[in-house]
């Protein structure tokens, strides 16, 4: 539609100026081109066409208009990038349309009010303020990061935010409250310190609520997050980084840190290159967002046994992106938060001293070896095992030539020949493939089982794949009801972020519809929802008017009235 907002501000901002704004430009003919801020690349292959106002990066083969660039640059959503470009293009937000920017702005504006609620609460609680002074941080750094304090009392927030106008469904929906199994709604977070969490643009999306030492135990727990919602995705969102991203651009280095606390203490530390995965686990999304600022990650996780595990899982994904990875190692102290408290140095020493990954395996897999000096005993299979962890490890490394230097490097630690080490990677780099060559031929069979689609279908497809792509899966749609019942079986499951069931029919079809989705800007949801019920109409009449034929035919009078008033019924449908 050419007065839709999304084609009213592509009409009103021109892609080569917005790109421009964000990375640098050459005339290249009629056309632009750049280095591709999305991949690392000496020779550019990112164009932009001012004709089509599109770009495509023909290095790593992704493209789009406007809306795709500011998503994947910022790693915003969809109604974040609508907002943000609105603003620019100069159209009034009430001209968005309710199914395309629904609930974002309350969401916001939600969120804002309860954390100026909580800043205000800490003023006033003294021993909230004492446990945060006791844990080193300034009350310059409690200031600056808008810390506050939920108060103890049930429902204090609630009803202070439905005082003000808000509905209690609305402040449930930002995820403030919850509802008790008695249906009384209470409030999210009580007797906790609480972390506002920002997006990428310093806009308050959620929050972490830190328990009160005092109220600590088993059923409580520590920490509790917001939940997610179309503002506050946990997978995409880092503490701190939108303050500290400039300083990573700067510095072309990021310190990853597990907690709030420990963001909080590097920051005073004067470490300002550093972001925080705010005790979620790291992802992939996460580890982009970071990539298009730097070359080199500094990791540094809690020293006990699951924080080892997570330095891993997070060395693997960043080695798959190409990163150069090292891990920050406190021998004495549990995180970072703890070291800092024994002197600002410390801190900027471990950091210093960073080891490369492959150290850190070697450390972790082979340390029994190489403290004493002792050469791997490959007969052995504990022995071979370890090896083959590490090897393992090393395969992830994108560059051949920097993985045979650590190859080399292990060798010379484990006496074992390099060139057996490298056959042995091999072997195993084999046995990978052909494990992905049976899964991609198991996924070929399961897929046999699905039928050619009818147009319903296909619609039902694309209404699924619209409410995920421009994140109204938690919102209701009477469409919904039009759907297939297979579908419905699909999207309830979607809700509630399941996708695996125990049916396989409708497994394939959660992967058909997951692996479907499209850029938000492809998606005209009321259009879809339109063509559904027009859809859904003529399959119901076919089957109605079918029902009418067989009971004209047998005689059956209850029957016929029964499907002539459905008929009725269905034909009065708007």
């Amino acid at each position: 539609m050419a007065n839709s907002p999304v084609e009213l501000i592509k009409e009103k901002l021109d892609i080569v100026e917005f790109i421009g704004s964000y990375i640098p430009l050459t005339k290249a003919g009629k056309n632009w081109k750049a280095l591709c801020p999305f991949h690392k690349e000496k020779t550019p292959s990112f164009m932009i066409s001012p004709e089509r106002q599109s770009w495509h990066c023909f290095g790593c083969n992704i493209g789009g208009d406007i809306f795709t660039f500011l998503m994947k640059y910022e790693n915003l959503d969809f109604g974040e990038a609508l907002k943000i470009l609105s603003e620019k293009a100069g159209i009034e937000l009430k001209k968005i349309s309710p199914q395309e920017y629904k609930y974002i702005g309350l969401l916001y504006e939600l969120n804002e009010i309860a954390k100026q609620f909580f800043i205000n609460q800490l003023e006033n609680n003294q021993e909230a303020l004492n446990y945060l002074f006791s844990r080193g941080l300034t009350k310059q750094t409690i200031t600056e990061f808008e810390i506050g304090f939920a108060p103890e009392k049930f429902d204090e927030l609630t009803i202070y935010l439905i005082n003000l106008g808000y509905a209690p469904e609305d402040i449930l929906r930002a995820g403030l409250a919850i509802k008790n199994e008695r249906n009384k709604i209470l409030d999210r977070f009580r007797s906790r310190i609480i972390f506002p969490i920002h997006n990428h643009l310093g806009k308050v999306v959620g929050f972490t609520g830190r328990i009160l030492p005092k109220f600590e135990n088993i059923e409580t727990g520590k920490y509790i997050n917001s939940p997610e919602s179309p503002i506050f995705k946990k997978s995409k969102i880092l503490y701190g980084f939108w303050k500290s991203k400039n300083f990573i651009r700067e510095k072309n280095e990021v310190f990853l840190v597990e907690g709030q606390m420990d963001f909080l203490m590097s920051w005073q530390a004067q470490i300002k290159n550093v972001c925080a995965s705010s005790g979620t686990a790291l992802s992939e999304d996460h580890l982009i967002t970071l990539r298009k600022l730097t070359d080199f990650l500094l990791i540094s996780f809690d020293t006990d046994s699951a924080g080892w595990e997570a330095a891993e899982k997070a060395i693997d994904l960043a080695n798959k992106l190409d990163f150069n990875v090292k891990i920050v190692v406190f021998d004495k102290f549990k995180d970072p938060a703890d070291a800092v408290l024994s002197g600002l140095d410390f801190l900027k020493q471990a950091i210093q001293n960073a080891i490369p990954a492959p150290e850190f395996y070697f450390k972790k897999y082979l340390g029994e070896f190489i403290n004493q000096k002792q050469n791997i005993d490959l007969s052995n299979r504990n022995d071979l095992k370890k090896l083959q962890n590490v090897l393992l490890k090393l395969l992830n490394i994108q560059s051949p030539a920097e993985r045979n230097f650590w190859i080399k490097n292990l060798s010379q630690k484990i006496g074992v020949n390099e060139n057996i080490l490298i056959e042995e990677s091999q072997k195993l780099q084999k046995n990978i493939k052909k494990n992905q060559f049976l899964m991609a031929e198991n996924n070929l069979n399961q897929n046999k089982i699905i039928k050619k689609f009818n147009r319903l279908e296909l619609l039902s497809q694309k209404f699924i794949q619209a409410l995920i792509a421009l994140n109204f899966l938690s919102e209701e749609f009477k469409e919904e009801k039009y759907l297939p019942f297979q579908y419905q079986k699909v999207l309830n499951l979607l809700k509630n972020n399941v996708k695996k069931s125990d049916d396989p029919y409708i497994d394939e079809l959660i992967n058909i519809i997951l692996l479907g989705v499209d850029e938000p800007t492809k998606y005209n949801l009321e259009e879809i929802k339109q063509h559904l019920f027009l859809e859904y109409k003529k399959e119901k009449q076919k089957e109605i008017v079918s029902k009418i034929k067989q009971a004209e035919s047998s005689g059956d009078e209850d029957t016929l009235n029964q499907a002539l008033a459905e008929l009725n019924d269905l034909l009065n449908l708007k």
